[in-house]
């Protein structure tokens, strides 16, 4: 295994070179302290994500670790995949950090700092949130837009908010203002972020009095206020002619002042042939729905607001190719021109989206852009599920199966079989010889779905393993047989780190620490 030592890295990062440092830890130590520039992806997720976040398999490839531990097992399956030239950062983030190296806290930290560099730059205007309930009190005509996912949103929103995730928002602008004449926008999101990008790209287009809730849903909680749960006020104004003309013209001018090009659907072929040579990523930013109706063939989904609020989860090789699509050019462009604004060089706007590349005879394609992990369909071949039933009948044997849960320890909390053990997939070749000292131990593998477990159960059997087994319909198929489950994280000794909560799922004091230090990396813009 090829290891590139401290010194070497930071020269290829002071450089620019083309190149994707992958820290393969678990969220939380990722959170705690990262290389900058360093893309998450734990190692858990190497088979689901890799292929979108470096799209071109000869990319060189950095990855880190704590140690260079988890990092070695992840480069082999790396190479597995065909990723010829990953490399091991030697002694991982301990040797960088011991050597003065910078690290930095947090997470998604280049769309963080942008947005609060923009709220700096451009002058954002904030409400605060015992302002706006004041504004609700008195009945004053407001029209709150919540800039999240639908997901998120339906989890807790400001009362009375709607949904309309960022990327939707300069596209709908024009019609939900028609809609509701005279009433003020304001914009929200779970922090800051989200709110100031929205709150901004309303200002550029000139929609006047909009105005966004400093903090978002973390500043209401935090104002002692109380936020809805469970709304289902997600479903999406559909533009008319002259609010559609009107997004267009402003992508268009934003496209023209930020350096975003457009690409005719007739040279469209090419750059997705370029993918066969360099790292291209091919990006529908629409919403679900759309882009599983019909999409143009090789883009995947991506919706444009997260893009912009996610990028180094997007793309990880810092010098490649981006290419946008919508429906036209509304939401393509508008996505491209933040990230001309945060420094990306290669920038495309498919012009006419997938209504050009209709009109020109091409067919599209439907359904998800979700592909199978990398090795599912071998592990499913190669290791045998077990029936809850016969699950329960050898529990209650002399010599029981050891069972262990490899999902999330949320996942884990909510429900697993009696008795089992927890123990992470990207920690799993470092503690289940602890646990199983016998390679001839039978071995159940549990999670919500299989997913996970097939493929843990594969790399129990490339180490060694001989007697493995996947619990059929994971945890939530033994509950609709009627067997009991646990809850809680029962035999887990310390704090997990793989699930990281956000926004008012965060305790008071995190919330408070959080959006501090979100604010403080605005402060070297004030200059």
């Amino acid at each position: 295994m090829r290891e590139i030592a401290p010194v070497s890295l930071q020269h290829l990062l002071d450089s620019g070179s083309m190149l994707a440092l992958l820290d393969v830890r678990e969220p939380g130590e990722y959170n705690s302290a990262h290389i900058p520039g360093a893309a998450p992806l734990p190692r858990r997720l190497i088979e689901f994500r890799i292929e979108r976040l470096v799209p071109h398999r000869d990319v060189q490839i950095v990855v880190c670790d704590d140690t260079g531990q988890r990092a070695r097992l992840a480069a082999r399956m790396l190479e597995r995949i065909g990723y010829s030239r990953a490399a091991v950062l030697d002694g991982g983030i301990n040797r960088w950090a011991s050597e003065s190296r910078p690290t930095e806290w947090g997470i998604n930290v280049p769309s963080k700092d942008f947005g609060e560099m923009v709220e700096v730059r451009e002058h954002v205007p904030t409400v605060e949130a015992a302002e706006l309930n004041r504004w609700i009190q008195r009945g004053d005509d407001l029209v709150i837009l919540d800039t999240r996912t639908p997901e998120e949103f339906r989890r807790f929103c400001i009362p009375g908010g709607q949904n309309v995730p960022n990327g939707e928002l300069p596209y709908r602008i024009a019609q939900i203002r028609r809609e509701r004449p005279g009433a003020r926008v304001v914009v929200n999101c779970a922090g800051r972020t989200r709110s100031i990008i929205g709150t901004r790209a309303l200002q550029r287009m000139g929609v006047e009095g909009a105005i966004g809730l400093k903090n978002g849903t973390s500043g209401w909680v935090l104002a002692g206020l109380t936020l809805e749960s469970g709304a289902d006020r997600v479903d999406l104004p559909e533009p008319g002619p002259e609010a559609r003309a009107e997004a267009e013209a402003y992508a268009r001018r934003v496209m023209a002042e930020d350096g975003v090009e457009s690409v005719a659907v007739a040279e469209l072929p090419d750059l997705i042939a370029a993918a066969e040579r360099e790292p291209v990523y091919l990006v529908d930013v629409r919403t679900r729905e759309e882009f599983e109706a019909g999409h143009i063939p090789g883009f995947w989904w991506f919706p444009g607001g997260q893009a912009v609020q996610r990028t180094d989860e997007l793309v990880a090789v810092r010098g490649a190719t981006i290419v946008f699509a919508c429906d036209g050019i509304s939401r393509a462009g508008i996505t491209g021109s933040w990230f001309r604004q945060m420094g990306f060089p290669r920038v495309y706007a498919v012009e006419g989206g997938t209504t050009a590349w209709q009109a020109s005879g091409r067919d599209l394609e439907a359904g998800p852009s979700d592909a199978e992990p990398w090795g599912l369909a071998d592990a499913r071949g190669s290791v045998r599920s077990i029936q809850p039933a016969e699950l329960r009948a050898l529990l209650g044997t002399a010599a029981p199966p050891q069972v262990i849960h490899v999902g999330s320890s949320r996942e884990f909390a909510n429900a697993h079989v009696p008795g089992s053990t927890w123990i992470p997939r990207g920690w799993l070749e470092p503690r289940i010889e602890a646990l199983v000292p016998d390679w001839t131990e039978p071995i159940v593998v549990t999670d919500v779905d299989s997913t996970d477990a097939y493929l843990a159960a594969a790399t129990l059997r490339d180490i060694g393993y001989h007697d493995m087994a996947v619990l059929a319909g994971g945890v939530p198929g033994r509950q609709s047989t009627g067997l009991p489950v646990e809850r809680g994280l029962s035999g887990v000794m310390e704090p997990p780190d793989d699930v990281l909560p956000a926004g008012p799922e965060r305790s008071y004091a995190d919330m408070i620490e959080y959006l501090r230090w979100e604010e403080a990396l605005g402060t070297k813009y004030t200059s």
